[in-house]
């Protein structure tokens, strides 16, 4: 089995994020960038799909040249391989034109599974996965808080247990398919020293935009289906109203409460 996860690089969400004044997009310069959380599960969901299966596990990240630091802490982890698709064009995608050129990329991979995060710190649309599954033509199974493989006839069959906020789903698809997954599947594990110096030697391939045949037109800002028009900080908390105890003190809290619709 061949599986492809889906790493995105994101600024630090324990740190202060901004957005750029010239063209409010992430302001990823300035930012402590790290992997995104929900993908470091997708990286150890398929390490243990390798070790439990056997097949290859490659990583795939869309993003500018300092990405490569995320990828390599990703191939820290146990990956084989990995795949950086890089180009200057890119720069202002929306989710719509993002999920093109992963479907592209992923497809150069034949692969037989593709694993990411259910959503990334940064965007939090949690709508990539089912635009990349819906353009590869592949199942989607998403929200997973376990997965499980089985063998079938041609190929392998995929179980999920979908989180909701009721319970789970039980949902099952075969191969090729792709998997979402929640911080609630698995514990990622730590890099090893010897996984650390191993991942400076594995194949890295970078990818342009024609490398994957899709035109500069349909992505950046020129390809956009959604722009940021104006952006400003949160303001700062105010101070509250004070209800002093006294003979109508609990008057005056239930009136404040229902002018605020609370009751």
């Amino acid at each position: 089995m061949k599986i492809v996860v889906l790493v995105k690089q994101v600024p630090d969400s324990g740190a202060d994020r901004n957005l750029r004044s010239d063209d409010n997009t992430v302001d990823r310069a300035s930012a402590n960038n790290v992997i995104n959380e929900m993908d470091e599960y997708a990286i150890e969901e398929a390490l243990r799909l390798q070790e439990a299966h056997g097949g290859e596990v490659v990583v795939l990240t869309v993003g500018p040249d300092r990405a490569t630091e995320s990828i390599r802490k990703a191939l820290s982890m146990g990956p084989d391989a990995a795949v950086h698709v890089v180009d200057d064009a890119l720069h202002g995608s929306c989710a719509v034109a993002t999920s093109k050129v992963l479907a592209a990329a992923i497809a150069q991979q034949n692969a037989d599974l593709v694993i990411c995060g259910a959503e990334s710190t940064d965007g939090r649309v949690q709508v990539l996965p089912h635009m990349i599954a819906e353009r590869l033509g592949i199942a989607a199974l998403t929200g997973a808080r376990k997965l499980t493989v089985e063998d079938g006839k041609g190929g392998s069959i995929l179980t999920i247990e979908r989180q909701t906020d009721e319970g789970y789903e039980v949902v099952s698809a075969a191969t090729p398919a792709l998997v979402s997954v929640w911080d609630t599947i698995n514990d990622p594990r730590y890099p090893s020293f010897k996984g650390i110096m191993a991942a400076k030697k594995k194949p890295l391939q970078t990818l342009s935009l024609s490398d994957l045949g899709v035109p500069a037109a349909e992505v950046g800002f020129d390809g956009a289906t959604s722009t940021v028009v104006e952006h400003s900080k949160r303001p700062p908390r105010q101070a509250g109203n004070k209800v002093d105890a006294g003979d109508d003190g609990g008057v005056k809290l239930v009136e404040y409460l229902a002018s605020e619709k609370f009751v």
